[in-house]
């Protein structure tokens, strides 16, 4: 006979074992889907604040800026933007570059996250 009291009995049920097994995959789900985004995102940033802060870009014409950032996509496998989408001005004698874009990424069936960055080499 099971004389344990309910205030002894411990441990996880087989509904809360499935729940969480649930959410685990939802967030992995989530997780590397999204990831990808925002590593390419942080690489375009290191890239701008690279370039930015290339004394020889300091001068540099439009069309220069973008070839060094072509070359430098080409090595590090960025596809979230194009050279043309780069813009480039001047703040206190310091070159600044900055693009938009956004990522669709999708989800399941067709259900889609749509992520806009803004990446700039001043922050």
């Amino acid at each position: 006979m099971n004389t344990a009291t309910s205030a002894q009995q411990r441990g996880l049920s087989f509904g809360g074992f499935i729940f969480g097994a649930f959410m685990l995959v939802l967030i992995s789900l989530f997780g590397f889907r999204l990831i990808p985004a925002f590593i390419q995102n942080s690489t375009i940033n290191n890239t701008f604040k690279v370039i930015a802060n290339d004394p020889d870009m300091q001068k540099a014409t439009i069309q220069e800026i973008r070839n060094s950032f072509s070359k430098r996509a080409s090595i590090d496998n960025m596809t979230a933007i194009k050279p043309e989408d780069i813009d480039a001005s001047m703040d206190e004698g310091k070159l600044v570059l900055s693009a938009s874009y956004t990522v669709t990424v999708p989800l399941v069936a067709n259900a889609s996250l749509l992520l806009d960055f803004k990446p700039s080499s001043v922050k």
